[in-house]
């Protein structure tokens, strides 16, 4: 199977949302490389950088689910590196 690094930029504008998106990386955990949280204070959101390593339709999927969410905003980045597992 193979496997693509890649890197989603996730903005949390709605705390509300917040137990849902954890409970989403917690399922998509095995994928992770790492994960970075800054809350925002100033403008009351939090910025979220997922680094993942996984097919390219894990990927997708997990990217649409996060988009779904009410208030939550995901771009995603994906690197050339590619790896067959």
């Amino acid at each position: 199977m193979q496997t693509r690094v890649a890197v989603m930029g996730i903005v949390v504008e709605n705390t509300d949302s917040v137990e849902r998106l954890n409970t989403l990386l917690h399922e998509y955990g095995s994928y992770i490389i790492g994960r970075m949280g800054i809350p925002y204070r100033a403008r009351n959101i939090n910025i979220v950088s997922i680094a993942i390593d996984a097919p390219q339709d894990v990927i997708s999927a997990l990217s649409g689910k996060i988009g779904n969410l009410d208030g939550i905003s995901v771009k995603t980045a994906y690197s050339n590196v590619q790896s067959d597992e």
